[in-house]
C-alpha cells in the first residue's frame, strides 16, 4: 500500500486526507442517525395515550425532551401548552415547528462536507492527473536522449493513473453515502412534521 502511495506521488495525499475525513463522517453519521434515536416507532402512540389525562407536568416534558429527537419536537409543544394553557393552535404549531428547523440542522450535520468531497475528489484526481501529465512530458522534453528519460516517464503514467483512480474511490462512496443518509434525514424529517401535526390535531380534539 505504501509502495503505490509513493508510485502516486505527493498529490495523492490530500485525497487521502478526504478519505479518512468521509470515512469519519460516515461512521458519525451511521451512529447519530439510528432510528431509536431519532423517530423512536411507540413514542408518539405513548404521547398521544398520556396526553389524553391531561398536559404532563415539567418533570415528565423534559424526560421526554431528552428521549429522541422526537421527544424533543413534542416536548416543545407539550411546554408551550403548559407555559400557556390557552395556546393557540397557530402558536403550538409555530413552536414544534421551531424546534423541528433546530432537529433538522443537527441531522444534516456534515452532510454538506460528505458532499463536497464527493464533488471535490474527482478534481483532485484530475489535478493530479495533470502533475503526472507534466511529469510525462516534462521527460520528453527537447534535448534529453532519445527516448526519453524512462524512469521519470513512468513515474509520471503512475501519478496520472493512481491519481485518477483514487480520486474516483474515494468520490463514490461518498457520493452513494451522502444520497442514502440524505433520504434517511429526509425521511426523519417527514415523520418528525407528521408527528407534531397529530398532536396538535389531538390537543385541538382535547379543547372541544
Amino acid at each position: 500500500m505504501f509502495s503505490i502511495i509513493q508510485a502516486a506521488g505527493w498529490t495523492i495525499w490530500p485525497l487521502i486526507a478526504c478519505s479518512v475525513l468521509a470515512l469519519a463522517i460516515v461512521i458519525e453519521r451511521f451512529v447519530s442517525l439510528k432510528t431509536q434515536k431519532i423517530v423512536p416507532p411507540k413514542l408518539l402512540d405513548e404521547v398521544l395515550a398520556v396526553t389524553r389525562n391531561g398536559v404532563p407536568s415539567p418533570d415528565v416534558v423534559t424526560q421526554l425532551e431528552q428521549n429522541s429527537a422526537l421527544g424533543e419536537v413534542l416536548a416543545s409543544g407539550l411546554r408551550a401548552i403548559n407555559t400557556d394553557p390557552r395556546c393557540s393552535e397557530d402558536d403550538l404549531r409555530a413552536t414544534m415547528e421551531g424546534a423541528g428547523r433546530l432537529v433538522a440542522h443537527r441531522l444534516e450535520r456534515y452532510l454538506s462536507t460528505l458532499a463536497t468531497i464527493a464533488s471535490a475528489a474527482p478534481l483532485m484526481g484530475l489535478f493530479g492527473t495533470v502533475v503526472g501529465m507534466i511529469e510525462i512530458f516534462g521527460s520528453q522534453a527537447p534535448g534529453t536522449p532519445t527516448g526519453g528519460n524512462p524512469q521519470q516517464l513512468a513515474h509520471g503514467i503512475s501519478v496520472a493513473l493512481y491519481n485518477t483512480a483514487f480520486g474516483l474511490m474515494v468520490a463514490i462512496p461518498s457520493l452513494i453515502f451522502w444520497r442514502y443518509f440524505r433520504g434517511q434525514v429526509d425521511g426523519y424529517l417527514l415523520t418528525l412534521e407528521l408527528s407534531a401535526e397529530r398532536l396538535a390535531r389531538h390537543v385541538k380534539s382535547l379543547r372541544r
